[in-house]
């Protein structure tokens, strides 16, 4: 049977037209009622945050008030019981843009709808019928059986969509909530989750690609990333947070995370007394308002990291802002607290003992790319491959032949990346050709170009509702282009594209980054898609990484983004000093040669 026109045929009918406005006069009033809300909160808890520490919790907002109401985990007895068989139109406003998230679930974008609509109409106008469902896959880990089953559901019951995220996650999108608790069980019968995959709650944990193989590894962060899975995912201790609350696991000498703007980041160091354990970095995040995260400078040994974490999770469930979503991160409390009083809170308030000072991890040059792309050999002997698709785009049927492959060559072990790429591990020596030809086979390149092997675009506006252009087409056309006119450039530029302000792609530090909004067409004079532009940023400058250069006024339409590109590369290859980084060009050069 065909999903694409079942739907039709299994989908509750939409309303009349006279229910339809009745509908959105419901909305309108029920967001005014919101408003009003939020404006009394702001006007009576001018000095109060929401922090439950403070011993008030009172609910300060709409989002802090349906979770208050009861554990948003619970939603899924109500999935599987009654919306499943009532369908799409028996889901009430709370569960369908709030509790669904802590099962991975958000509704998509309605076709059709511009970029320019995007704050403009009601949700309910927004939203389609069908949902993006997130897999979780921590550690970005998956087995032969997994990535089929994921593949298989793609093809099934997703429209053979499946997207890899900038959070080591699959994503599917075209899902029917009849077909979700189906889905829940397939994944769960082979070991994966989709609970806490969004919403307020500990997502996926992000860790290094190559655990347990890397040559160079200091320690294989694995058991850590599962004793937290195993001792606090689908808690209810931690599934009521301010906001969502990101984790990041590496052993390598040279972090491969981006650790710098997690929630909460575990790198791989050796303690000259101690030997091998982790750093503890607290505080980054990007977005609207990006902050570095901050090193304590302890040292955390491998079986407290789940202690640690606790901690961590906990100081901010507890101290956390709750009143607006807007300053209700983790960054905004390190920020006012700083890292010493953040440390001797959590030393004293909820570990109950103190940790030792130790080293700072190796700090990366633009040299180390740390996205695992090209043919590695491992620690064992074997080989791993990694491959780039374009922007993280890939499909059900593709996931269905990596694994097809993986296994035909004796591997049982595919790892996703934080830079949305796809590695092949434990492959024989006589057959990395096998592999490395049969991905290619796929769109799957080894060795791509350098703007094919650097593109990241987020959802954009094809499903996200918050979106006001699209990304992942666009990032696909500077890669055909670019790629064809530099296919010799010997220093890497990467390219990541956002489809609103929002920074699910890393704009802020991404050498040439691209923030999504609508802009002026200089011939026409009328609003177009096109985006805001950040140069130059790159982790690793500490203190004076301001995320990127932005020229006053510039904007550039979504048209003319391979062009801007190529302008800009050119002027770099021809202006360069000796071995000089993109990103460091990018800030020393006059402004005429990046516009």
């Amino acid at each position: 049977m065909n999903p694409d026109t079942d739907t039709t045929t299994q989908t509750a009918p939409a309303p009349s037209a006279a229910g339809d406005a009745d509908a959105r006069q419901r909305q309108r009033e029920e967001a005014r009622l919101i408003r009003t809300r939020e404006a009394a909160a702001r006007k009576n808890t001018a000095s109060r945050d929401g922090q439950w520490a403070a011993g008030d919790r009172t609910p300060l907002n709409p989002n802090e008030e349906m979770k208050a109401s009861g554990d948003p985990l619970q939603v899924r007895h109500r999935i599987e019981t009654l919306y499943a068989k009532w369908g799409f139109w028996s889901i009430p406003p709370g569960d369908l843009r709030g509790r669904f998230r802590w099962w991975g679930l958000y509704t998509q974008r309605r076709p059709g709808i511009d970029g320019g609509k995007t704050a403009i109409l009601e949700p309910h106008q927004l939203d389609d019928e069908f949902f993006m469902l997130r897999i979780r896959s921590d550690g970005g880990q998956l087995s032969v059986a997994q990535a089929r089953t994921i593949g298989e559901i793609s093809r099934d019951l997703a429209r053979d969509t499946a997207d890899v995220s900038d959070r080591q996650n699959i994503q599917l999108h075209w899902v029917r909530i009849e077909d979700v608790p189906d889905i829940f069980r397939r994944v769960e019968e082979v070991g994966l989750l989709c609970a806490e995959a969004c919403g307020d709650v500990p997502r996926v944990i992000l860790g290094s690609p190559v655990a347990g193989i890397a040559k160079d590894e200091l320690i294989d962060p694995t058991p850590q990333i599962r004793e937290i899975i195993d001792r606090y995912i689908g808690s209810p201790e931690f599934s009521n947070l301010p906001r969502k609350f990101k984790t990041a696991f590496t052993g390598q000498p040279v972090p491969d995370i981006l650790h710098e703007v997690q929630d909460i980041a575990f790198c791989a160091v050796e303690h000259p007394e101690l030997g091998i354990g982790y750093d503890l970095w607290v505080g980054g995040g990007l977005s609207v308002n990006p902050f570095l995260g901050k090193r304590l400078g302890v040292f955390v040994r491998p079986e407290i990291a789940h202690e640690v974490w606790k901690g961590v999770a906990g100081i901010f469930r507890d101290h956390g802002y709750r009143r607006l979503r807007t300053r209700a991160r983790l960054k905004f409390l390190v920020k006012e607290w700083g890292p010493e009083k953040f440390l001797q809170v959590l030393q004293d308030d909820y570990l109950g003992y103190e940790l030792p000072k130790g080293p700072a991890p190796r700090v990366g040059t633009a040299g180390d790319r740390g996205d695992h792309v090209g043919i590695h050999q491992q620690k064992d002997g074997r080989w791993y491959v990694g491959v780039a698709p374009v922007a993280g785009r890939i499909s059900g049927e593709k996931l269905l032949e990596i694994a097809r492959l993986a296994e035909s060559v004796g591997s049982d072990r595919i790892r996703l990346t934080p830079l949305q790429k796809i590695v092949v591990l434990d492959i024989p020596e006589d057959r990395v050709s096998d592999v490395v030809n049969g991905l290619r086979a796929l769109e799957l390149e080894s060795q791509p170009g350098e703007f094919h092997r650097n593109v990241i675009a987020c959802t954009g506006i094809e499903y996200c509702k918050l979106a006001i252009v699209e990304t992942k087409a666009t990032a696909r056309e500077v890669v055909k282009v670019l790629d064809e006119r530099f296919p010799d450039l010997d220093s890497p530029i990467s390219v990541h594209v956002n489809g609103c302000p929002n920074s699910c792609a890393r704009v802020q530090i991404a050498d040439i980054g691209f923030k999504g909004q609508l802009v002026l067409d200089d011939e026409t004079g009328e609003q177009v898609p096109g985006f805001q532009v950040h140069l130059g940023g790159r982790l690793g400058r500490g203190d004076d990484n301001d995320f990127g250069r932005k020229i006053r006024g510039h904007k550039v339409t979504a048209d003319g983004m391979p062009a801007y590109v190529d302008r800009v590369t050119r002027n770099y290859l021809e202006t360069r000093q000796q071995d000089e980084p993109f990103a460091d060009w990018a800030f020393r050069v006059d402004e005429e040669l990046i516009r």
